[in-house]
């Protein structure tokens, strides 16, 4: 899709379009819609990071707190947004056996009593193998250093996920 295309959205259709980008909040592409005309992707992006990276630290939680636990209830119960659906999936991450489910609840739940929000991880990038060692290895950060690395998951989440939408058609997003 061209940027222009993207310049030329309605407030209304901005949000829609991209208002998963950052899992459930939609928030953000609605406060960057006014930096309209972008000038490419990489524009939106930068406006997004620059966004999420101005928040508080309670509102970079905030951001945290919205993503879903890996392999977790929403994947159970099938209630992942269809982004996290396909993300999860393609990392292994919905066809756990037992003994993996029970792990990764263990780790998960450790993780949330730890630092107070889920863990965080560019599914897609990583292999089931690589998550479960990187949510060990990351239950070692402090708070601090554990909230920035998550967002700078959530920021390559939000990329791949602006790739998608902006290099397919958008008539089959409205």
């Amino acid at each position: 899709m061209e940027i222009n295309v993207v310049n030329a959205l309605t407030y209304e259709d901005f949000v829609k379009l991209f208002g998963n980008v950052v899992e459930k909040c939609p928030l953000i592409p609605a406060a960057i819609w006014s930096y309209r005309p972008f000038k490419d992707l990489a524009d939106i992006e930068a406006h997004i990071r620059e966004f999420i990276h101005s928040l508080p630290d309670s509102g970079k939680e905030g951001v945290l707190r919205c993503h879903p636990d890996l392999a977790g209830r929403d994947t159970q119960s099938g209630t992942l947004t269809r982004e996290s659906q396909e993300e999860q999936s393609q990392a292994g991450m919905t066809t756990l056996d037992s003994a993996e489910s029970l792990q990764m609840y263990r780790l998960n739940t450790e993780y949330k009593e730890r630092f107070g929000f889920p863990f965080v991880i560019c599914a897609r990038l990583n292999s089931k193998a690589d998550i479960v060692c990187q949510l060990s290895e990351r239950l070692k950060n402090d708070r601090a250093t554990e909230r920035e690395r998550a967002i700078e998951e959530v920021t390559k989440i939000c990329s791949l996920r602006l790739r998608n939408i902006v290099l397919s058609d958008i008539q089959t997003k409205l």
